[in-house]
């Protein structure tokens, strides 16, 4: 029930004119907050919290790609986060949205939620979209920065 209410209440806002169409908080909000929360702190057992500062820093230049491969191809497997086992993961791909909304979404993450100097560019965001990284390569690259 509460997954069902947490994909709901994204598309409803969505569907208002005018609300979160133009802002990349409330975009980042009703896509990204609706499974890993608004403030990126994500849900224990659902969502892994994306608001980790430390993974980014430590992924250095790579963590835009990797955030990138996230978001276009999405993740599946199991994760920890935080001493947090996520098992049996299945983040959805967004390949749907295009390169520059990506790119905003991304970039938010990164400087707003996580308070880094980095930022996804469209054209990382078109690179990955044309060679996606299998599901594998993005954990080995998380884990290969904890």
């Amino acid at each position: 029930m509460r997954l069902a209410i947490l994909t709901l209440v994204p598309a409803l806002l969505l569907a208002v004119p005018g609300f979160a169409q133009d802002d990349t908080a409330g975009r980042f909000g009703a896509i990204c907050g609706a499974c890993h929360m608004p403030d990126g702190s994500g849900v224990p057992g659902l969502a892994p919290p994306i608001n980790d500062p430390a993974l980014y820093e430590t992924l250095g230049d790579a963590a835009p790609t990797y955030l990138a491969g996230v978001i276009v191809s999405g993740l599946a497997g199991t994760i920890n986060v935080r001493g947090q086992t996520y098992a049996g993961l299945v983040m959805p791909p967004h390949a749907h949205l295009g390169d520059a909304e990506i790119a905003a979404l991304g970039t938010y993450l990164l400087t707003t939620v996580n308070d880094t100097d980095l930022a996804l560019d469209a054209a990382t965001v078109a690179s990955v979209r044309e060679a996606p990284p299998s599901h594998a390569n993005l954990r080995a690259m998380r884990e290969g920065s904890e």
